[in-house]
């Protein structure tokens, strides 16, 4: 009798959740369904955004003050309006200037203590070398970089973008993306005052950084960590030559040192895992000093430790490398370091951003309204492919001379980073070549596949210096098979033919050099 009854209450009970279940989530998508109908009407009356962007860093700031110009609305959430503190992002390259002057922004690198790059300083082994960026009659824009404060830039973008009456930049932490049959209509946030609330718009751009918390719910790529850049900044010091960013081909990487501000200067350098010094108890600093110091040529090599001994906070942020892929999920698209990361080696993540979003820009324009998912997946299918030239060769790029930076035993690794260092420094349409992709201004990757081929070669000559010998030759056929093995597969993993194709050259080509400033 016990039993029977405990049963039935058992199965009453279970009756119970099912039915309260089944009745909790009709209930809920009766909600989302209501919601994403009321925002249909506010958009109908005028008074929703045409596009939401979560995060207002530079991607988001330069995007929403883009559409906002050609006469959308846009609604900013950003985490945090404070102004940044970061070690990353402080170097545009000419090429990075020339699309800010595109999109009607160049004035927000102004009077934030911004200084001129000219080009690099190279040390290796007691070797110098001065390489500037080209003056060429291709590039329709002043042939110079420049380093600044990160959040100083930052600010100025967002103040630049909130100027707008059609953009609304807003305080809130996104929770999640409100999606309905493989459709993302809009956002679930919390606003400054803790209210969590929604917004709805036909096209959401997720650009919330390299940390980004949404990218999962869109792509399935992932990142992957490949060194560690710890930093710090030396203050009341002044570089000798400061238009000249220092590159110190140090053991176990690269070092780098350069003008951020009239008075501050960032030291960097890449440290590998498993090698990684304790910054909490000192033995960052004690590293620095008993390692790297002694590599850093003597007329900076002060500045390098002013730092250390004036207490500078040291920091260590991951490197990362993480592959664009296209989201299958429509009214949503990703942009930043979000989407797509490289090594930082060469600079140049912001100079990507801003590129991908003069093409989007283009590809929007003719669009009346946003609301045809359809359409809006042709444009960002579009959109991924056009991108291809620019970003597939900043990418190659940045991953292949991160890893000729590396420091080594191996005598054809190094006989690599010694070309390398060779090549730069040889002038003529070697160094002018080289130091034009460096900089963004000539975007081309049969370009980059020439130059790359060009060092490879250059190596391989050293190598077999003054007369081949049998050691000579095998170490030159391991050099050429390093060359490819560091080569093919990010050539690979970009699209070869996406990547070569002169037809979306020639689009990537329109968006880039036939867009007007705003």
């Amino acid at each position: 009798m016990d039993l029977a009854f405990t049963h039935v209450c058992l199965w009453t009970l279970l009756a119970f959740v099912v039915t309260w279940t089944v009745f909790y989530v009709n209930n809920r998508r009766k909600k989302v369904a209501k919601l994403a109908d009321v925002a249909t009407e506010v958009r109908r009356d005028g008074g929703g955004a045409d596009v939401i962007i979560v995060g207002a860093g530079v991607g988001g700031s330069a995007l929403a003050y883009a559409l906002a110009k050609d006469g959308r609305r846009v609604h900013v959430i950003e985490r945090d309006m404070r102004e940044p503190v970061r070690m990353m992002g402080e170097f545009m390259q000419p090429g990075g200037r020339l699309l800010l002057s595109k999109l009607g922004l160049e004035d927000c690198l102004e009077g934030i203590d911004e200084q001129i790059a000219t080009g690099l300083a190279v040390y290796k082994d007691g070797q110098k070398a001065l390489v500037s960026f080209p003056e060429d009659n291709d590039f329709p824009y002043e042939p110079t970089g420049r380093a600044f404060f990160n959040g100083r830039f930052v600010q100025r973008l967002r103040q630049k973008a909130s100027s707008l009456p059609n953009v609304r930049l807003e305080e809130g932490t996104v929770k999640s993306l409100i999606e309905e049959k493989g459709v993302i209509k809009g956002v679930t946030y919390k606003t400054s005052e803790g209210e969590e609330t929604t917004a709805f718009a036909p096209l959401t751009v997720v650009c919330d950084g390299c940390y980004s918390n949404l990218r999962r719910s869109v792509n399935d790529n992932n990142a992957e960590v490949l060194s560690y850049q710890v930093s710090y900044v030396s203050k009341n010091c002044q570089l000798e030559d400061p238009e000249k960013l220092k590159l110190i081909m140090s053991k176990p990487s690269f070092t780098m040192l350069y003008q951020i501000s009239s008075t501050d200067v960032r030291c960097a350098m890449e440290l590998f895992p498993g090698n990684i010094p304790s910054i909490s108890n000192g033995e960052m600093a004690t590293f620095l000093k008993d390692t790297m110091a002694p590599q850093v040529p003597p007329e900076f090599r002060k500045i390098f430790l002013k730092g250390i001994d004036e207490g500078a906070q040291i920091k260590a942020m991951p490197t990362k490398r993480m592959e664009a892929t296209l989201s299958e999920k429509q009214g949503v698209i990703v942009l930043g370091d979000a989407f797509n990361m490289r090594h930082p080696a060469v600079a140049s993540g912001m100079m990507v951003v801003l590129s991908d979003i003069l093409i989007l820009r283009r590809l929007i324009q003719p669009l009346r309204n946003l609301s045809d998912a359809n359409k809006i997946s042709e444009v960002i299918k579009s959109f991924y492919v056009i991108r291809k030239p620019m970003s597939a060769t900043v990418n190659t790029l940045g991953n292949a001379f991160s890893q000729v930076l590396i420091a080594s035993t191996d005598e054809a690794k190094e006989a690599m980073r010694q070309g390398c260092f060779d090549y730069l420094s040889s002038g003529g349409f070697r160094t002018s070549g080289m130091m034009a992709l460096l900089g963004g201004m000539n975007p081309r990757p049969l370009s980059l596949i020439f130059h790359l081929c060009g060092i490879t070669l250059s190596s391989i000559g050293q190598l077999l210096s003054p007369f081949p010998s049998p050691l000579g030759i095998w170490h030159s056929l391991r050099l050429f098979g390093l060359s490819i093995k560091m080569l093919v597969p990010h050539l690979k993993a970009e699209g070869v033919s996406q990547m070569l194709s002169p037809a979306y050259a020639a689009a990537y080509r329109k968006s880039y050099m036939a867009a007007t400033a705003l």
